[in-house]
């Protein structure tokens, strides 16, 4: 019997139930439930009764313990929300950039767990021990805004600590203490890469061997993204299972040797790469996996993972919802679970080698894909196809370049010249494998998008199809009949677009982002969101390809602000754009500059917006309105009519209410179906003249979590007085207008 796997996994089980499902008031209800449940032990004999009571026992204990965890967390600060504090705090890596400076982990004496601290800039030319004193506002980690949030809990952060701008260094004596040590080797190795490196390669290297992506290009990783490479620069498993499939061969038949040498290995790599948690959890997992020799134990995959996910969980419940580790354990399962059965199959009784590594990289590939689908098609909103031939054709490259590089990045530490010299051959592994991912990424129907809401059903179906398909020929079958349903699930999702005309408010947080579509003609209207979390020019990339776009015939910007542009380049860097509409570069902010510099680099042709300018666009036409204001970014952004017959809508970006009487004094604009309400909703635009002369029926506010009171409740009272149906993308998602022309133009 399992006895271990049951426990670990029993506990497991209930940490993610208690994360996930269970509240907290009803942890100790839930708890005495388990308990119970292992007092049926007395009530059962042999091994069912054994089972009973470890499940019972791991589940009392895991619900118990969350109870316990947030008491000693949670309740412990909850007296700290809201308020402001002088405190003395250690950092605890080395800062990064954020939106109004930079962000670093700190360490804050009598505070469970690590706080999040927002400074100046500053604060990046710190090392990690250096002892600071500020006066801070201290917030909850777990709500931002009325927003629930996981990716700082996940992680230990409990606190977010927003700096006043008085800040201190109050001492650097603990910045040499051997406590550091692995976050400098971190960074130490960082650096060594981007000397050794050049291109692309650096940033590609420097993400395999310790997770930080910040360098990569936004193209290499979209690419990389599109054709389900990801998981190659994730730093987990797979990296550390370059290192001990190395250590196997050079300890060949010496298992003891072998599962000795790989954990000590695993541990050495940890500490030299910052002894990040990613990695951390990945070292857990294989050391879990190598043990059973040195305990004269037989190794038994599923009790290894189980114990694995026990202790990490166990030093940290919030990290069940970390998406980084549910991926990796997904991933390891595959491999356990599937990948053998798959690989004896596919290579059959042939004794030829490339038969056999054909076959191992597509077991691995696919038995990856099938367990982490559904984690992809939650988090990330796609699913990449044509991941099986990209891996096929990358993942021997990345672990050659995955060894290769460790081993010139640490010949860099003793003799760069020499590292420098044999750096070809890990950057021309890299530059294959980005080639592949660009190329791959052109491929029609590479990936699919669940911004089709139908997908999620195709999805579920060819899991129940592949599970009733026991027998090869079915699966063959089964896989004929997945495809035919596939394509009629993409094309039953763009047929939801089949109006005269349709817009779609994108849900990109603070920010704007409005689809335009008609007959197969395709524009956008802004492209940004103010919420780091949100990517607007992934979702807007999404939805369109969705729709069956492959280029966009027109991509217009009301104004330059960050949260109507900033998603613009990954959105370049997804799809082809015909035509890019913007106002006057009037900016201060250098958001313009930016602009026109990226479309000149994905060689986007742009046309300023100085007087009106109509084009035909499907059943309809869109009209363009140069900026009618007198000052400022806002009022000097264009305005956007489309119309389809009898049935228009109006976007005016963030327009204010003076620029809005201009606005339609100077131009016959019709009677309104539909409305983008100005400005997120601001009490300063959608006027009471706005809506008494235009009536629009429906108004849709895009808007998010924010600090500016958007909308506000005067706006929202001056819309039910003028008795508009509001739609808001915060409560309502993606909000889909349909404009259905009574009469068309002949």
């Amino acid at each position: 019997m399992r006895i271990l796997c049951l426990f670990c996994g029993a506990f497991s089980a209930g940490i993610f139930l208690a994360q996930y499902l269970v509240p907290e008031r009803f942890l100790l209800s839930c708890a005495l439930a388990g308990f119970l449940l292992a007092c049926a032990r007395f009530l059962l004999s042999g091994d069912t009764g054994k089972r009973v009571l470890l499940i019972g026992t791991g589940l009392s204990l895991a619900f118990g313990y969350d109870w316990l965890y947030l008491r000693q967390t949670v309740g412990a600060l909850s007296g700290a929300y809201d308020t402001e504090r002088t405190v003395s705090m250690t950092l605890c890596d080395y800062a990064e950039s954020a939106s109004w400076g930079a962000r670093v982990p700190v360490r804050v004496d009598g505070v469970p767990g690590q706080v999040l601290y927002y400074g100046k800039r500053d604060l990046l030319e710190l090392r990690p021990g250096v002892t600071l004193r500020d006066t801070v506002r201290l917030a909850d980690a777990r709500r931002i805004r009325e927003s629930d949030v996981t990716s700082f809990t996940s992680r230990g952060v409990f606190l977010l600590a927003y700096g006043r701008g008085n800040a201190s260094v109050e001492s650097e004596r603990k910045s040499g203490n051997v406590r550091w040590w692995p976050v400098r080797a971190g960074r130490a190795i960082q650096e060594r890469i981007r000397e050794a490196f050049p291109g692309d390669a650096a940033p590609f290297l420097s993400a395999l061997l310790t997770g930080d992506r910040t360098g990569l290009s936004v193209s290499a990783a979209v690419n990389i993204s599109e054709t389900g490479l990801s998981h190659v620069l994730a730093v987990s498993g797979m990296h550390c299972g370059f290192l001990v499939a190395l250590i196997a061969f050079l300890f060949r038949r010496r298992p003891r040797t072998t599962a000795a040498a790989g954990i000590l290995t695993l541990v050495f790599y940890a500490l030299l790469t910052g002894a990040k948690p990613s990695v951390i959890r990945a070292c857990i997992m294989l050391s879990m996996l190598l043990i059973a020799p040195l305990v004269r134990r037989e190794n038994d995959p599923p009790t290894a993972l189980s114990i694995a996910l026990f202790l990490i969980l166990l030093q940290n419940p919030f990290a069940a919802a970390s998406v980084s580790l549910q991926l990796s354990f997904a991933s390891v399962a595959g491999l356990l679970c599937m990948a053998p059965k798959l690989y004896a199959a596919l290579r059959g009784d042939a004794p030829s080698g490339v038969r056999k590594f054909v076959a191992a990289s597509l077991s691995a590939s696919v038995s990856v894909a099938v367990f982490t689908a559904p984690l992809c098609a939650v988090y990330f909103g796609a699913l990449a196809l044509i991941a099986p031939l990209s891996n096929l054709l990358c993942l021997w490259a990345v672990g050659a370049a995955f060894v290769s590089g460790l081993a010139v990045t640490a010949l860099s530490f003793l003799c760069a010249p020499l590292s420098a010299l044999l750096a070809w051959a890990p950057a021309l592994l890299i530059r294959y494998v980005l080639f592949c991912a660009r190329l791959l990424s052109g491929v029609p129907l590479h990936a699919v998008y669940f911004a089709n809401p139908f997908l999620k059903y195709w999805l579920l179906y060819v899991y129940l199809l592949f599970a009733l398909a026991r027998p090869l020929k079915r699966r063959a079958l089964a896989a004929l009949l997945s495809c035919v349903t596939l394509f009629v699930t993409l094309r039953t999702g763009q047929a939801l677009y089949n109006s005269g005309m349709d817009a779609l408010a994108l849900n990109v947080g603070q920010g704007q982002s409005i689809v335009l579509t008609s007959k197969g003609r395709f524009a956008l209207v802004d492209c940004g969101s103010s919420n780091r979390w949100m990517d607007a020019g992934t979702i807007a990339g999404q939805n369109l390809l969705g729709m069956g776009c492959r280029r966009l015939d027109a991509l217009i910007l009301t104004h330059y602000d960050s949260d109507h542009v900033n998603g613009i380049e990954t959105l370049l860097a997804r799809l082809r754009v015909k035509t890019l509409y913007v106002p006057e570069a009037l900016d201060d902010n250098g958001n313009a500059a930016d602009v026109l510099a990226l479309a000149e680099r994905y060689r986007v042709p742009v046309r300023t917006v100085r007087e009106r300018t109509a084009m035909g666009f499907g059943l309809g036409q869109l009209a363009l309105f140069p900026p009618v204001g007198a000052a400022g970014s806002n009022d000097l952004g264009l305005s956007v009519l489309a119309s389809a017959g009898d049935a228009d809508l109006l976007i005016t970006g963030d327009m204010g209410q003076d620029a809005e009487r201009l606005l339609i004094r100077r131009y016959a604009i019709p009677d309104l179906e539909a409305y983008i309400a100005g400005h997120h909703g601001s009490k300063y635009a959608t006027s009471d003249e706005l809506l008494s002369t235009l009536t629009p029926e429906t108004v849709c506010i895009s808007v998010g979590a924010n600090s500016y009171g958007h909308p506000a409740p005067e706006t929202l009272q001056r819309l039910s007085e003028h008795h508009c149906a509001v739609y808001r993308t915060d409560l309502d998602g993606a909000v889909h207008l349909r404009m259905n022309p009574t009469r068309l133009p002949p």
